[in-house]
């Protein structure tokens, strides 16, 4: 049974919905909602198969709704209705995270095929998303000799807004690893639209990046080897496609793939993931050892904050794979670290402070500042983060990764 929520403020429509799907014998109305906001509790309580949303309701609209379900449900489908039809409710309404837009009136035949469409559209892709799970992880972690490939780490920096920080810190935490380690590092700049690691590591855009290695089809370990780039620091890049529509090549699968070949030759693979959940960024996720999750002192990145801790429960990822960053603690926004902890209900593991002088020379520079002003506190806090993962990955075997304390763990 396909398990369906209808949500309008009318009654009358909600029953006449309800009444269509009657003799459907494949589709379950299990609930009906009112309100946006009652569709949001509903779909949380419900879990619905898929979720039928009209786009104009008083209060919360349906568009306000369904950003919040497809952020907190991805894998609860909607498809938005209403009476208009023109381009711009469409739009609005994909740009929401709405799988399919039905105009009013229409048929049971409609509505019900419009259901059973998304959610087949919807099995299809769970299919397919763990297919590529399971065939992105490498013959090397699947029987014996796997120890030292075991030992390696992958460090996913991530944050659901952009704007704080993140490609900065994932810079230059690769390179605090490498300088406290000695190790070998591999940064993958994951934001496949635009990147800009390159910019920050002063490397040529005509250089060879992730495009290079899949234009052939399905990336192999010679070819990857071939494309990343040795930088003077000691570290090894692998860039992001040089233009936008390059990034249509690389595919969630091809992404995953390419993380997991890095985890093989090197001990530690930092990846600056795009803000937003995708199938790309998720893939990453899931492969990840640790994310750290960078937010800022600012409302919205909070709420945004808390809404991408809420999908990593739903996701299943142990609370221990989740490092909460604050960078530019020090700044003064009338926001504290312990309101941010009282919002998202956890503590905050570590923070960087404020320098937004060292930061933009850095970039401009192609210098990053963990390499120009080691001795800065931006850098220390910096180098404090690398010291402390480096003791994690080190000390800690991947049967007890539930027991690690946070970064710079409080006493």
């Amino acid at each position: 049974m396909i398990k369906v929520l209808i949500v309008d403020d009318i009654p009358e429509t909600r029953d006449h919905l309800s009444r269509l799907l009657g003799l459907e014998r494949e589709i379950d109305v299990a609930g009906t909602a009112s309100s946006g906001e009652e569709a949001i509790q509903l779909a949380m309580d419900m879990r619905p198969d898929v979720i039928v949303m009209d786009i104009n309701m008083p209060g919360m609209d349906g568009i306000a709704a369904s950003e919040i379900i497809s952020q907190r449900l991805p894998n609860s489908p909607v498809i938005m209705m209403s009476v208009h039809g023109e381009a711009e409710h469409l739009k609005r309404a994909m740009l929401a995270g709405a799988r399919e837009f039905l105009v009013k009136p229409f048929s049971s035949d409609e509505f019900a095929t419009s259901i059973k469409r998304v959610f087949e559209r919807e099995i299809v892709r769970r299919e397919q998303m763990q297919a590529t799970r399971d065939a992105a992880v490498p013959a090397t972690t699947k029987g014996q000799g796997q120890g030292d490939v075991e030992d390696h780490q992958v460090i996913a920096v991530f944050s659901p807004k952009g704007g704080v920080g993140k490609t900065t810190l994932a810079t230059n935490l690769a390179l605090a690893l490498k300088r406290e380690t000695n190790q070998s590092v591999a940064l993958l700049d994951a934001n496949l639209q635009f990147g800009d690691v390159g910019v920050l590591l002063n490397l040529n855009p005509k250089n060879k990046s992730m495009l290079d290695a899949v234009e052939g089809g399905e990336p192999d370990r010679d070819i990857l080897q071939s494309v990343i780039i040795d930088h003077s620091t000691g570290i090894r890049v692998l860039l992001a496609p040089p233009s936008p529509e390059g990034a249509d090549m690389v595919t969630p699968a091809y992404l995953r793939k390419m993380v997991d070949m890095l985890r093989e030759n090197h001990d530690w693979v930092v990846v600056d993931v795009p803000s937003g959940l995708n199938d790309h960024s998720l893939g990453v996720l899931d492969a990840a050892d640790q994310i750290l999750v960078v937010a800022a002192l600012e409302i919205t990145t909070i709420k945004n904050v808390r809404l991408f801790l809420e999908v990593a429960d739903q996701l299943d990822y142990e609370r221990s794979k989740i490092r909460l960053v604050i960078n530019r603690s020090d700044a003064a926004q009338g926001i504290r670290i312990g309101d941010v902890e009282a919002s998202i209900r956890r503590p905050i593991d570590g923070s960087i402070v404020s320098d937004g002088r060292l930061s933009v020379l850095a970039v401009n520079r192609g210098v990053p500042f963990v390499v120009s002003h080691p001795e800065s506190p931006l850098s220390r806090d910096v180098i404090a983060l690398a010291r402390t993962l480096a003791g994690d990955g080190s000390t800690t075997s991947k049967t007890d990764k539930t027991a690690k304390r946070g970064l710079f763990a409080r006493r």
